[in-house]
């Protein structure tokens, strides 16, 4: 009788392992780019003065005056800096510099992690003190109540869920950058879509892909079209009747194809791209779920339930209009947890070591963040990013007026890559890119568009975002993704090209 060696089935690396593939590759980058640097400018609001600074980091004072603006060629109101429109360094046109170059070598690869993980600190805790609450909420039987109730009543019509879902973010999106917030949503969410019959890929779509396409497609978005509109030069109202118009077109598209997916894996569970992951993600979110035994909503889980989703609204209200930023969200949640603790009717000792071990659960989740910051410190210190943004502003220089929109679109996607900030990229790209569709004859709303959809379009997979981090928390590995995705992907980049070219047009 003869033994065979079952072969090992070859599994797609982790999350942390792309992480690091791109931070080796991000640190090569910096032996073979040029380093290069444009002089900055920053408006001190205190002294009200603008501060110039140079390539090897001297600084200089100069008035705040449009004069000033006009002798560094920066075409743009003094308004734009004095009332607050812009509050990070811009990049000043033509001034673009090679410097000695800053190779990132093992140490200061090595380091980048670390120094990552400290500079998102902020993101971090957020997460923790989510996970801690989710761990209290699942341990007081709110989810599994909660979960039968809607399951109850969407019986029968369980896209409606995915289409309200996908709205909500959305409108956030658009209107004020929902991104990292709808980490809180993963674990509330996935329970309830799994018992509806969809997988993880669903729910991650209708979250991510509401997020994504809602940001993509800003339409009054401060920290990206609004910034990127003020450092052009311009006022955000510019493109905006088309910024609505393909917003709803690109919702449509994206609603269509996730239902597409959605419907196929009602049909026959084995159409999932995560059919053999299935078992072990159910386990994870309903573990002690059973729906012929479910808990009843009394008084208790109601008001926890209440003050938990309450508290989304007021984190909205937080960042859109009162200027919170992770600290503030942090806090507020924190407040909601010790709420929480004294609702749950759980002993001291056991609500503690609930709250700790729902924040464990979350640490993959945080780590990734942190490495993910790594890469973006790597091009950083490596001074790369400022040449690749002069090189990408030279290809572009006197195109075909079309051709120069469409090409501006992908080239703000690669960019995006290395410099994930929207308010980042706004501020260090349109100064320089701006200016450029005035030599084609071109507005320069035409250009805020191919940053703001060209950045969007390349969040649905760049690892330096937050996709990673995002399929870490519902246990879905990037290749998955990648194969619901990129079809998707293609869908959207060919739209946004077309509507490119028709608002050069129009």
């Amino acid at each position: 009788m003869t033994n065979k060696k079952k072969k090992k089935k070859r599994q797609f690396p982790t999350a942390f392992t792309v992480l690091f593939i791109v931070l080796i590759l991000a640190s090569i980058l910096t032996y073979i780019v040029p380093a290069g640097l444009y002089e900055k400018l920053e408006y001190d609001a205190e002294a009200d003065v603008f501060i110039k600074t140079d390539h090897e980091g001297n600084t200089q004072t100069l008035p705040a005056t449009k004069e000033t603006l006009n002798s560094l060629n920066i075409n743009m109101d003094l308004e734009k800096f004095t009332e607050g429109g812009i509050r990070k360094p811009i990049a000043i046109p033509d001034t673009y510099k090679n410097i000695e170059q800053s190779p990132q070598g093992l140490l200061p690869t090595i380091m980048s992690p670390v120094e990552g993980v400290m500079d998102t600190v902020d993101i971090m805790v957020f997460v923790l003190i989510l996970g801690g609450i989710i761990g209290l909420i699942n341990k007081t039987g709110t989810f599994d109540a909660g979960i039968a109730a809607l399951s109850k009543r969407t019986k029968g019509k369980e896209f409606l869920l995915v289409i309200v879902v996908y709205a909500l973010i959305a409108l956030g999106g658009t209107t004020f950058g929902l991104a990292e917030e709808t980490i809180a949503l993963y674990p509330i969410l996935m329970p309830i879509f799994i018992a509806s019959g969809y997988d993880a890929i669903i729910c991650i779509a209708a979250i991510y892909m509401g997020s994504s396409i809602g940001t993509m497609f800003s339409t009054v978005n401060p920290f990206s079209v609004v910034i990127a509109s003020n450092a052009a030069g311009i006022s955000f109202n510019e493109g905006l009747l088309i910024r609505i118009v393909a917003l709803i077109l690109a919702s449509i598209i994206t609603l269509i194809y996730i239902y597409r997916y959605a419907k196929k894996v009602k049909i026959n569970s084995r159409n999932s791209l995560i059919h053999d992951d299935m078992d072990r993600i159910e386990g994870r979110f309903l573990k002690d779920y059973n729906p012929d035994d479910v808990v009843p909503f009394n008084w208790r889980r109601i008001l926890i339930l209440l003050v938990f989703l309450g508290a989304f609204p007021l984190m909205i209200w937080g960042v859109s209009i009162g200027g919170w930023w992770f600290a503030e969200m942090s806090a507020l949640f924190f407040a909601v947890a010790l709420i929480i603790i004294f609702l749950s009717g759980l002993s001291e000792k056991e609500a503690v070591n609930t709250f700790l071990e729902g924040a464990a659960d979350l640490i993959g989740v945080v780590l990734i963040i942190g490495v993910a910051r790594a890469i973006n410190i790597v091009m950083d210190n490596g001074m790369i990013s400022d040449t690749l943004l002069y090189y990408t502003s030279s290809i572009i220089e006197n195109m075909n007026a079309g051709f120069f929109a469409a090409v501006q679109m992908v080239l703000f996607s690669i960019l995006g890559f290395f410099i994930p900030s929207s308010s980042g990229l706004a501020t260090l790209s349109m100064p320089i890119m701006a200016p450029l569709a005035d030599t084609v004859g071109l507005s320069r709303d035409i250009v805020v568009t191919a940053y703001n959809w060209g950045q969007g379009w390349m969040a649905f997979i760049t690892p330096t975002g937050l996709i990673l981090a995002t399929l870490e928390m519902v246990d879905v590995t990037y290749d998955k993704w990648l194969k619901f995705i990129l079809p998707l992907m293609g869908i959207v980049g060919g739209f946004s090209i077309i509507m490119l070219v028709l608002q050069t047009i129009i």
